[in-house]
């Protein structure tokens, strides 16, 4: 038996129109490309990646996913980092992939290639393969043992269970429930040895994703999950309740709850910054007329905007130039002060000029707090 789905309370549906408020809104701004999608959208799913990894202590830049993403070697993060950016990274675009696909239905063998995509480098952690024996989770700074487990004999029958109810069980339920529910049913089971917390998160972009709800790099909590005091947040509820073991009889409507949270802030996050791309692009393709440059250059221009760094590679094949037309662009960029220059070779990249970081404190200050959604509906 794996957990159920709560029963959801006024504030839970209040708080679920809202979210799919902000999705009809999202899936209406997407339907008109921009030139700024690519990489706002690249950005995003950097951001997914740097918070689903970070919460298990892989910790790297989002210029370095970046890098990563774009089969580039990072400048700062270690090799052992890189190989799980690279195999969390291929787990989420084969999800992608799955996200649309017309034949589809969830299966064990599916669960486990994906947990080899993600840890397949480990070879000493038998990956994609169910754990052999009991499995503990422990507070990384205490060493004291937070949760147990379900036994292995009983792993095979739970994920077959949890896959059935992939495919058929409570389908009425909008997909943010369900995605949920089987974020916190895979966790709570940890068939494998490790790979499993990325795995269920992995899993909850899935499930979105195949409901349609835009695109998983839009529709993710990674990232806000992997930021700061949200990571403990998220540890805390998962410890209420689950309560030290494997009990799917507990009441899990706080998880739920905390999800469908994250999703609402989630959303405004990502609605602000798709109003700020707009803003910005439009400001700097009028800078760019006025210095008499190419309107390419505003795709490099941008990139520093969003992102602390600009590597050559990078701008060479967003705007599909060869090597010496970027490399032209780029120079002329930081003699006008839009970019700065450092390192040398392979380890050059560009930073924000003087008149790029005039630009990034003017939009610094502009943005408004995101709103708690449950503050309101839970202490009216």
């Amino acid at each position: 038996m794996i957990y159920g789905t709560p029963e959801l309370e006024p504030a839970d549906k209040a708080v679920l129109v809202e979210i799919e408020d902000m999705r009809r809104d999202l899936r209406h701004r997407l339907a008109e490309p921009h030139r700024w999608d690519g990489q706002l959208r690249r950005q995003l799913q950097a951001r997914a990646i740097q918070g689903s990894n970070s919460i298990e202590g892989y910790r790297a830049s989002v210029e370095d996913i970046e890098s990563i993403m774009l089969g580039e070697e990072p400048l700062e993060t270690s090799a052992a980092v890189t190989r799980e950016i690279a195999g969390y990274q291929q787990a989420l675009t084969y999800i992608r992939g799955l996200a649309g696909a017309r034949a589809f239905r969830f299966d064990a063998g599916l669960l486990h290639a994906l947990n080899f995509m993600i840890i397949g480098h480990h070879h000493d952690k038998s990956p994609g393969i169910v754990r052999p024996g009991g499995i503990y989770v422990r507070n990384s700074a205490t060493g004291e043992v937070v949760y147990e487990g379900p036994d292995a004999e009983e792993v095979p029958g739970l994920i077959a269970e949890l896959v059935d109810w992939l495919n058929d069980g409570d389908l009425e339920h909008p997909a943010y429930v369900r995605a949920a529910m089987a974020h916190f049913n895979l966790v709570a089971i940890h068939p494998w040895r490790d790979g499993n917390g990325r795995m269920s998160r992995a899993l909850q972009t899935l499930v979105l994703g195949r409901d349609g709800i835009t695109t998983p790099e839009f529709c993710s909590i990674e990232e806000w999950l992997g930021l700061g005091e949200n990571t403990v947040d998220y540890y805390r509820v998962l410890r209420t309740v689950q309560q030290g073991s494997w009990s799917p009889h507990g009441e899990t409507l706080p998880w739920l709850r905390f999800c469908l949270r994250a999703h609402h802030l989630q959303a405004q996050l990502v609605r602000r910054r798709l109003a700020e791309a707009g803003q910005v692009w439009m400001l700097l393709e009028e800078q760019v007329d006025a210095d008499g440059l190419h309107t390419r250059c505003v795709s490099a221009l941008y990139q520093v905007f969003v992102s602390r760094r600009l590597r050559r590679a990078t701008y060479q094949a967003d705007e599909a130039l060869s090597q010496g037309q970027a490399a032209r662009d780029l120079r002329e960029l930081a003699a006008r002060g839009w970019l700065t220059p450092y390192g040398e070779t392979k380890g050059r990249f560009y930073a924000p000029g003087p008149r790029m970081e005039r630009v990034k404190a003017d939009f610094a200050g502009r943005a408004e707090p995101l709103r708690d959604p449950y503050r309101e509906l839970l202490t009216a």
